[in-house]
């Protein structure tokens, strides 16, 4: 299957990291230090994961490279709902006015985003579907307890929008080789690393370090899984887009996987924890500046514990 485009929406708000040094105590220079994040989107007043959502598909439209109404499948992403029932998938759908074609949504953590294209591969393979729109959005803010020391400064809210079809739409497509995903809920503190409940404290890292030792392992294990099974070692890889959780998760991965910091895209900097939305508003930012021949990897770890690669091929 092929991308044919992608696009993002971030929200005007920015909050640098002088706004929690009276919240919960953390300094600019700790945040920094210890997640690199140097400022972090949030929504305006009205905004939330449903209205980024549309925001980032209308976008998209905007260069889609043929009629809306080819789409016959939405599939959404996200663990920071608006609404569960009617899901940031469908407000995509009404907002678009694409009627009676397949809407579902996923939540599998930080690897929604992932889980998502897998969907998309199994409609395609099923012949149920030929060109779909997979949307991935978060409203971490919405859930976040800013007072938390331990993670309250991490979150960050986005969208992004990819344009997907079964069979090449034009040379600028992007070619999904393969999509490698797993769940290790069986190993270290997986299923309490990382938590996200609504009536009991929102988003919460009680066991930050197991999160950070176990995604620093099962990102470059889906990395060299997911070449290696197409024939591809590390020096064939021209970019890794790894999951935007903490800038030092991915130096530790880039260099667990011998790739410097250029072939690394990066967006936490200045747009914090953005979710599954993360890796997603990369592969948008860096679209243009793939080429012909590039081989690019999408490494994804969350909660759960959840991780997988995607890769591609320009």
């Amino acid at each position: 299957m092929y991308i044919n485009h992608i696009a993002h929406y971030i929200p005007a708000v920015e909050v640098p990291n002088s706004y929690f040094a009276a919240i919960n105590g953390v300094s600019d220079d700790w945040i920094v230090s210890r997640t690199g994040i140097h400022k972090r989107s949030k929504v305006s007043e009205g905004e939330n994961t449903n209205t980024l959502a549309v925001s980032a598909a209308l976008e998209g439209l905007k260069n889609l490279p043929y009629p809306v109404e080819d789409i016959d499948l939405i599939v959404g992403a996200t663990y920071t709902p608006y609404d569960t029932v009617v899901t940031l998938a469908h407000a995509v759908q009404h907002a678009i006015g694409v009627p009676h074609i397949p809407v579902v949504s996923i939540s599998s953590a930080c690897s929604s985003f992932i889980n998502a294209m897998e969907i998309v591969e199994g409609y395609f393979a099923m012949n149920k579907a030929t060109k779909t729109l997979v949307i991935t959005a978060e409203q971490n803010t919405a859930y976040a307890n800013e007072t938390d020391p331990k993670a309250g400064h991490l979150w960050g809210d986005a969208a992004a929008a990819l344009f997907v079809s079964k069979e090449r739409n034009s040379d600028h497509d992007i070619l999904v080789t393969d999509i490698f995903t797993a769940g290790a809920a069986t190993v270290g503190k997986g299923i309490e690393g990382v938590m996200l409940k609504p009536f009991d404290g929102g988003i919460i890292m009680p066991n930050g370090r197991d999160v950070f030792i176990h995604a620093c392992e099962y990102m470059p294990l889906a990395t060299k899984t997911v070449l290696e099974r197409n024939g591809y070692t590390l020096d064939d890889l021209t970019y890794l887009v790894p999951h935007q959780a903490n800038n030092r998760i991915s130096q530790n991965v880039a260099k667990t996987l011998n790739l410097t910091p250029q072939q690394t895209i990066s967006n936490i900097q200045y747009l914090g924890n953005t979710g599954c939305a993360g890796a997603a508003i990369g592969l948008s930012e860096y679209q243009d500046k793939f080429k012909k021949g590039d081989k690019i990897v999408v490494t994804v770890f969350g909660g759960g514990y959840s991780y997988g690669a995607m890769l591609l091929e320009k």
